[in-house]
């Protein structure tokens, strides 16, 4: 028996709205019932979820129609958070200082509630974001494989990406991939997001059976969806690169 087909991806578009260029991002659902319309993670967009049978000029006219609203939704988001000296960061739930310190190149140090980036300030913002990866990273193995051990499940491999749209992703061949903005948040929220993606590897859906794997193993679930609901603008907001 043939595998099943996977639709392919609908292009992209863009759309003018107050002088801005906002992507709009297309994602079929088998089981939407209608055109949802959504933020992107990174605010920098919207995603359109389509039922079945919706073409994509259909969506994004319903898209160019929510115009108004997207435009006061992305006037209410945070403002850019620049990751310059002198300027704070949250790490693992907690506001940090961003000290520049000295100028041996590529060293990155947490004293009390600074980080210390050595170097040039040109590449303050890369050095911490590439340390920030590694310890994302390190906090995500760790959670992860505990998660794996605890379920009885294994997964391939494990990518840490600044993804725009999700915290976290299990595909099909195993492999867990999260946002690495997840090491800013508290240690609970990334730790539920492991949980939510590990579930995934035994069942590839948001059914009853998966829900009842991630609540016995996080009882902290929902308290972790709603911190992220609130908060989790603000993560990306920190002008970081990807």
């Amino acid at each position: 028996m043939e595998p099943a087909k996977q639709p392919k991806p609908i292009e992209p578009a863009l759309l003018a709205i107050d002088g801005r260029s906002i992507s709009v991002t297309f994602r079929r659902h088998a089981k939407a019932r209608r055109l949802v319309l959504r933020l992107s993670r990174d605010r920098s967009g919207v995603i359109v979820t389509l039922p079945p049978r919706v073409g994509r000029k259909e969506a994004l006219d319903f898209a160019q129609r929510s115009s108004n609203w997207i435009a006061e939704r992305l006037a209410a988001e945070p403002a850019a958070r620049p990751v310059v000296a002198g300027s704070t960061i949250l790490l693992r739930g907690e506001e940090h200082r961003i000290v520049q310190s000295g100028s041996r190149r590529g060293t990155v140090n947490l004293q009390d509630d600074a980080i210390l980036v050595a170097g040039d300030a040109a590449h303050l913002e890369r050095r911490l974001v590439d340390w920030l990866k590694v310890e994302a990273r390190h906090d995500l193995v760790r959670a992860s494989e505990a998660y794996a051990m605890a379920m009885g499940v294994k997964f391939h491999r494990l990518t840490v990406r600044d993804q725009k749209s999700r915290w976290g992703s299990c595909s099909s061949d195993g492999t867990l991939s999260y946002s690495w903005r997840l090491v800013l948040a508290p240690p609970f929220v990334l730790d539920y997001v492991a949980a939510h993606e590990v579930a995934h590897l035994k069942h590839m859906n948001h059914g009853r059976q998966y829900w009842r794997l991630v609540l016995t193993h996080c009882p902290h679930a929902a308290r972790a969806k709603t911190w992220l609901k609130q908060h989790g603008a603000r993560l990306h907001a920190y002008a970081a690169g990807p």
